[in-house]
């Protein structure tokens, strides 16, 4: 009987990425070594091989149809004809034929452990460009099993389970995840929002501002602190605090609001360089307020001037009273202008003896404070220490995210 000997087998496929729009697993060229096989599997093979290579898939795959009427084939016939079939189905587009060939292949035992994951990754990107989701999930939880550390397998089960609305599933793999993406945070939390997990949705907006800092995220972090039950409206300030350094504040009110609350709270040095940043900007100054916007600025700068006066004696008062809230504030205003020598250990006091009306946002503030003294290891260690239901340990955490990932 005469035999053909297959000296080369290509199997050629499209480049594999993370596109919903092509799912299917990439390989270079594979030649393996020569096989012998019997002339009437061998002739419609290497003609289906040369049809292939001539871009003329279809009439390829009808080709080797020829071979499947011939019977008594042996395991090494069969591997080689599904091999190049699987090549040939997904390069004219037949998904069930290719699905059928790679399962065949897979399965024969032949392929080695990185072949055998490709062809994995690459059958379940078959099921999936042909919308068989639930097959979809078992290749690429196979490929997982094989491989932990596969992103594109997690990420297309993730998205299989979200489009097909199986919102809890997909956020449990989301959330047994490590390091997940931008996309993949955004993903939790559109799931999140639409379980109503608000808990949960802000902790998912919490990692975005952390990791992905944008003023959407922290636009949105910010509102819902000043919205949650039992936040404190004597927080409102460091809520603006928070807004500034992330690009937020965009109107002349905003401006206005924040600087006026930072006079209330004897801290005009701040207020000065809210109005001077204002100024800067064209957002103060301008427009029909312009007159109002001055007045503003003349008695922030005759507050400032009042506060470097009175302070030597304001501090021997607070001193002796052993005033935390005096001495916080005190402490909080000569930081800002600049005094940080004289004011951090002010703030220290004020934090050890824990008299004053909040304690927790007398840390907070301390922590703030040593952040803009350029002393960021303490600050953070400080901010670490805030507790409270109030907002308090909300600010201070957001604190610490911005410090380590500032806009």
């Amino acid at each position: 009987m005469t035999k053909f000997r297959l000296a080369h087998l290509g199997l050629v496929m499209a480049a594999i990425g993370f596109t919903a729009a092509a799912p299917i697993a990439g390989f270079s060229s594979v030649a393996y070594a020569a096989e012998t096989v019997r002339a009437e599997i061998g002739k419609p093979l290497q003609e289906a091989q040369k049809l292939a290579a001539a871009g003329k898939n279809k009439e390829a795959l009808a080709k080797l149809k020829e071979t499947d009427a011939v019977g008594g084939k042996s395991a090494n016939e069969s591997y080689l004809i599904e091999r190049t079939r699987a090549s040939v189905a997904v390069a004219a587009g037949d998904n069930d034929a290719a699905a059928r060939a790679f399962e065949f292949v897979i399965n024969s035992g032949k392929l080695s452990p990185a072949e055998s994951a490709k062809f994995s990754e690459a059958l379940a990107g078959i099921y999936y460009r042909a919308k068989d989701y639930p097959k979809a999930v078992t290749w690429f939880q196979r490929v997982l099993k094989d491989n932990p550390s596969n992103t594109s397998a997690h990420e297309y089960i993730v998205q299989i389970l979200y489009t097909s609305g199986k919102y809890a599933e997909a956020a449990k793999e989301l959330q047994a995840s490590k390091n997940l993406s931008e996309n993949q945070l955004g993903m939790l939390a559109n799931i999140q929002l639409k379980q109503n997990d608000k808990a949960g949705y802000v902790q998912t907006l919490e990692k975005l501002a952390g990791s992905y800092p944008k003023t959407s995220y922290w636009a949105d972090l910010l509102n819902r602190v000043s919205g949650k039950p039992g936040f404190s409206s004597t927080l409102s300030l460091d809520v603006l605090r928070l807004r500034l350094v992330n690009g937020l504040l965009t109107k002349p009110s905003e401006y206005m609001e924040m600087a006026q609350l930072s006079l209330q709270a004897g801290n005009p040095a701040e207020a000065i360089k809210i109005i001077d940043q204002g100024y800067k900007k064209g957002i103060l100054g301008t427009g029909s307020d312009a007159a109002r916007h001055q007045r503003l600025k003349d008695l922030a700068a005759k507050t400032q001037t009042e506060f470097d006066a009175k302070a030597a004696a304001n501090e021997a008062e607070a001193v002796k009273a052993k005033d935390a809230d005096a001495l916080a504030n005190l402490g909080y205003g000569l930081v800002s202008a600049g005094k940080a020598d004289k004011g951090l250990p002010l703030m220290d006091q004020a934090v050890k003896l824990s008299t004053g009306r909040n304690p927790e946002a007398i840390k907070l503030h301390y922590g703030i404070a040593q952040n803009i003294a350029g002393k960021k290891p303490a600050a953070l260690n400080t901010l670490k220490t805030v507790k409270g239901t109030d907002g308090t340990a909300d600010l201070a955490r957001y604190w610490t995210l911005n410090i380590n990932h500032p806009m």
